[in-house]
């Protein structure tokens, strides 16, 4: 299956589809984009990453548009300048730490500028902080000053039918106050109900005045299929469960097999020759 839309921006994200398993940019991958600049078709990222947490590939990648942390909460620019940012609100983010606590997960509270943690030894903490290249600060506790500034609210757990299960109650719970999706089978991440990846497409759609039906995606977990939907054309890595393949136009290789640099080239290069 090749896209049938005349593609103008590809829109990735970067855990699981753009990186491979162990959190490296692949030299493939590397040259697929600048094919895609080559083509003058743009390229941009999104992630449940803070934008700091992407600093290091906008120089190999030499990206030029908009970076969409956290899932859309906060948009910067090449030079990590905030272009917009959601805020989660006060109640609804008390809430969701609550029910997240409650749940027996384990949490984590992002800011526009820290990542605020009560354990530095908890489940996942070394691996994020090797991921993202900075250090997360302890505190005793999560206060309200922290809970007002927050963008993002992670629950972490091991345990991933938990996980799923919490998503679900998050869901009912906070209702449109606030969006709850799995960005890995073992984080729940609480955003603004607008930071999300389907709004991250038409918020680029009208930064870079390219219409949604000209843009294609691609991801590998369930807050993806909401940029999916936005989009015209969708790509789900091989690694991806066979619920987020359905939901794509099309399927590439896994991330360990070079799935973005081979979906770059089946899929949108060639429907920009065509």
């Amino acid at each position: 299956m090749t896209a049938q839309h005349d593609i103008r921006l590809f829109l990735a994200d970067v855990d699981g589809a753009l990186v491979t398993k162990a959190k490296v940019l692949a030299e493939a991958a590397k040259a697929a984009v600048q094919e895609l600049d080559h083509a003058d078709i743009a390229f941009a990222v999104t992630s449940v990453r803070p934008p700091r947490g992407m600093r290091m590939l906008i120089e190999p990648l030499v990206l030029r548009t908009a970076l969409a942390g956290f899932n859309g909460g906060v948009l910067v620019n090449p030079d990590l300048s905030i272009i917009e940012s959601h805020t989660l609100d006060p109640a609804a983010a008390k809430q969701a730490l609550k029910l997240i606590l409650d749940k027996g997960l384990d949490a984590w509270v992002y800011t526009e500028e820290e990542w605020l943690i009560r354990d530095k030894d908890a489940p996942h903490v070394a691996r994020e902080t090797w991921t993202v290249k900075f250090d997360a600060k302890v505190v005793a506790s999560f206060t309200d000053a922290h809970l007002a500034h927050a963008v993002k609210i992670v629950g972490v757990s091991d345990d991933h039918d938990l996980v799923a299960a919490c998503e679900k109650i998050a869901q009912t719970t906070l209702g449109e106050r606030a969006s709850a999706e799995r960005s890995q089978p073992y984080y729940l991440d609480v955003t603004h109900p607008q930071a999300n990846k389907g709004t991250v497409v038409i918020t680029l759609s009208k930064l870079l005045n390219i219409p949604p039906e000209q843009i294609a995606t691609m991801g590998d977990m369930p807050n993806d299929v909401l940029m999916f939907r936005r989009s015209g054309f969708s790509i789900t890595i091989g690694n991806a469960s066979d619920e987020v393949k359905a939901q794509a136009s099309a399927v590439t290789d896994t991330n360990e097999n070079e799935g973005f640099a081979k979906a770059v080239r089946k899929f949108v290069l060639r429907s920009a020759a065509a």
